[in-house]
């Protein structure tokens, strides 16, 4: 989601009805409690500030989180994420399952709160994005691509041509994970659905099922 984030905070002094702006160069700061204008300062003076939204500067915010592809991930590794953060111009150009090529500066997060005590001097790694390049290829584009290669079409021929069709597209799913070929076929059928039944008094069966896996996580 794409949020509001303060870059000038502005205030109001309910002595000497001065207003004051605060510089925020972070997504936490500590807002001002007492007027340092100069009316104040020459009367001696410590007025309270109230904030003022509508004289406030806010900035088009978004987090994104990215993660490595399947392809680039180790034989049991688990894929590495990073925070994304995007100002302005940047939010709402990606969304979820998209492959980006993201240019930024790398910033250290500091921990806050109790994380910070017991990180210490450690802090969190974040990229600002200042450029998001989409991959543009859609499933037309690959499908295509598929169709023109012949080595592509002579797999698909020779798979559809055997007898366990369903054991061998179960054996693709996570090929990492060694044996589960229950589980897989499941997720299989899952994935593939089948028709939508219409029977003949018009009631209608889904073709798509549910799945409830339960076991050990470790």
């Amino acid at each position: 989601d794409v949020k509001p984030i303060v870059s000038v905070a502005a205030y109001l002094c309910d002595s000497c009805g001065s207003e004051v702006f605060q510089e925020v160069t972070g997504r936490q700061y500590l807002p001002l409690e007492s007027c340092i204008s100069a009316q104040c300062k020459r009367q001696r003076s410590k007025g309270k500030l109230h904030r003022q939204t509508r004289g406030s500067k806010m900035l088009k915010f978004q987090e994104l989180k990215i993660q490595e592809l399947a392809d680039q991930v180790g034989m049991g590794d688990i894929p590495r994420t990073l925070s994304i953060h995007c100002y302005e111009g940047m939010t709402r150009v990606a969304k979820p399952g998209d492959v980006v090529e993201v240019t930024g500066v790398f910033l250290p997060s500091p921990y806050t709160g109790y994380r910070a005590y017991r990180a210490g001097l450690l802090a969190d790694i974040l990229v600002e994005a200042y450029q998001i390049d989409k991959d543009k290829k859609g499933y037309d584009e690959v499908t295509q691509r598929d169709k023109d290669n012949e080595q592509v079409q002579q797999e698909i021929r020779r798979i559809a041509e055997s007898e366990d069709v369903s054991r061998q597209l179960a054996r693709a799913v996570a090929p990492e994970i060694f044996g589960h070929e229950e589980i897989k076929l499941a997720l299989l059928l899952q994935l593939v659905g089948a028709p939508t039944i219409t029977a003949p008094d018009g009631m209608k069966i889904r073709g798509d099922i549910h799945i409830c896996m339960m076991g050990d996580p470790g």
